[in-house]
């Protein structure tokens, strides 16, 4: 009887209850409540529902007591401790083994070559000035990293600066290696600020813009060769490989993806870049990222800087791509004038920020369609963010 009794012990000590009242924490509850938080906002707000929904379940279960699914100690110091997957008696959970993608720099150079072939640079070919407009967004990631540097060290301040961007797989490369220990806080920032894009933008729109301004119409886009489309991938590769290394890892896989697309010649490869392996890369970076929001790292005073100043960068870069374009136009003769508008596409949420500038815009004149005039910023907005990252990274890494 006495064997059965400690028997049952055993067992209620071994359930994730029992191990809560062991430890005596509670942690752990605010963090199931916030997953469950992050869930309605996929599901029933959609927000980013193919990312946030994933990182949602994978905060859930790294929380969930006892179910040693992550291990922390595996990845301490940013480092990967191979020697302790090799230790015996020790079993790496499942989002252990999946984590190393995030830490090996795999998933989001894998999610850039899915989100190049499914991007069109033509806009940005037709319209060489939107480069300026995509590099002053960028403005946010460095002002930002500049003033956080007063409450983090440079590898954290980078890596919160990176949010400014708005570009997701590139918050999650840059913080994997300066400050993986913030992997969780920065990437549920990223893409909730990335799904807030229609709510936050269009304020700082039209705060800095006038009516007349928003209603500017611009001419229509020239046609783009195919023969360009082609040669611009490679172009932009050998360029970035000669003025910032550090970020051909991104740029080379977004270009490459663009090349699957454009060259006519791969088309099999394309559509699977684009669906099955993009939809599987998102699933395993959603999850093992958000395994690495445990309580212990995420309900701290950090967290909340982050998260300020996570939309503070995010409004900086909305507002210098509007400010940039109203500076040009100075420059720029009547009828070539460019919408402001177009400017706060320069983030890297493709394609929500065009989307904005057009609905924008079609507030003040609602014959005005400037969403293939922004789409020329947005995509310049993608390549510029990867570049600031790989900046940032040489600067600090």
């Amino acid at each position: 009887m006495e064997k059965v009794l400690n028997a049952c012990l055993d067992f209620l000590k071994s359930t994730g209850v029992g191990q809560a009242i062991t430890n005596g924490e509670w942690k752990w509850m605010i963090m199931i409540l916030i997953a469950c938080v992050l869930c309605y906002l996929a599901i029933v707000k959609k927000f980013e529902p193919l990312l946030l929904l994933p990182i949602a379940i994978g905060m859930l279960l790294t929380n969930l007591p006892g179910a040693g699914v992550y291990h922390e100690e595996l990845f301490s110091g940013g480092h990967i401790h191979w020697e302790m997957f090799m230790q015996d008696g020790f079993a790496a959970g499942l989002i252990d083994i999946l984590y190393l993608g995030v830490k090996l720099g795999i998933y989001p150079c894998l999610i850039f070559i899915g989100v190049g072939a499914m991007t069109d640079f033509g806009p940005l070919i037709a319209n060489p000035k939107s480069l300026f407009l995509g590099a002053a967004a960028q403005i946010g990631i460095f002002a930002t990293f500049a003033a956080a540097i007063a409450f983090f060290d440079p590898a954290e301040a980078a890596s919160i600066g990176i949010i400014g961007g708005a570009d997701g797989p590139t918050a999650i490369f840059v913080t994997s290696k300066l400050a993986p220990h913030l992997l969780g806080p920065i990437a549920v920032a990223a893409y909730s600020y990335m799904a807030l894009v229609p709510v936050i933008q269009p304020p700082i729109m039209k705060l800095l813009t006038t009516k007349k301004e928003r209603a500017i119409r611009m001419d229509s886009l020239r046609p783009v060769s195919k023969k360009a489309k082609i040669i611009f991938p490679i172009v932009i590769i050998v360029f970035c490989a000669l003025l910032v290394p550090d970020a051909v890892a991104l740029v080379g896989c977004l270009m490459f993806g663009n090349l699957l697309r454009e060259c006519g010649v791969a088309e099999r490869l394309s559509k699977t870049v684009q669906n099955e392996l993009m939809n599987i890369v998102t699933i395993f970076l959603g999850v093992s990222v958000g395994a690495t929001a445990t309580a212990a790292t995420f309900l701290s005073l950090k967290t909340i800087l982050i998260i300020v100043m996570g939309v503070i960068a995010f409004g900086v870069a909305t507002a210098s791509g509007v400010l940039i374009a109203k500076l040009m136009n100075l420059f720029l003769p009547k009828g070539k004038k460019i919408n402001p508008l177009i400017g706060s596409a320069g983030v890297s949420a493709v394609p929500m920020a065009a989307r904005v500038s057009q609905k924008v815009g079609q507030e003040a004149d609602p014959g005005n369609f400037l969403l293939m005039h922004a789409m020329g910023p947005n995509v310049a907005g993608v390549i510029g963010s990867a570049i600031a990252a790989g900046v940032l990274i040489s600067l600090v890494g």
